[in-house]
């Protein structure tokens, strides 16, 4: 399996996929709620079989949320960076704990750090920050502290 190959699958399934070129690992952008089938494909199809999310995180560009997941497949080293853009003031995406079993603590920090909702998470609450936070969101631009004085 190449990243040429990889791409030109995933587009035969997925033509609505966005792949960025010139990166150092094959990256593609996909629609919101395409996550969770393409995120099966990753994981399932013969030939694919990108068995390790090793990270999950969410970039605020105050005009979107960004949802970005870093895969492996541990048998030819590959490795994809999958975006997904989400709406600010909705922002919700599927959940991946069903698939890879990694993603519910790095979806419980980014819930609580930026707000963003896994639909079919099975246990989405507070992971760091203790209790009265909930929907305070420290990492999201929007946000402000009066006690600290912290704007972003």
């Amino acid at each position: 399996m190449t990243d040429e190959w990889l791409q030109e699958t995933l587009l035969n399934s997925f033509p609505d996929l966005v792949f960025e070129p010139g990166t150092e690992w094959l990256q593609v952008t996909v629609q919101s709620q395409q996550w969770l089938p393409l995120a099966n494909t990753l994981r399932y199809k013969a030939d694919m079989d990108f068995d390790f999310l090793f990270c999950v995180t969410c970039i605020d560009w105050k005009t979107h949320l960004a949802m970005v997941y870093h895969l492996r497949c541990t048998t030819t080293q590959l490795h994809l960076v999958v975006k997904a853009t989400l709406n600010p003031l909705n922002p919700e995406i599927d959940s991946v704990t069903s698939i890879w079993k990694t993603a519910d603590f790095h979806e419980r920090e980014v819930y609580e750090m930026f707000g963003v909702n896994f639909k079919g998470h099975p246990d989405l609450r507070l992971l760091i920050l203790p209790d009265g936070w909930e929907g305070r969101n420290p990492l999201r631009k929007d946000f402000e502290d009066p006690i600290n004085m912290i704007r972003l």
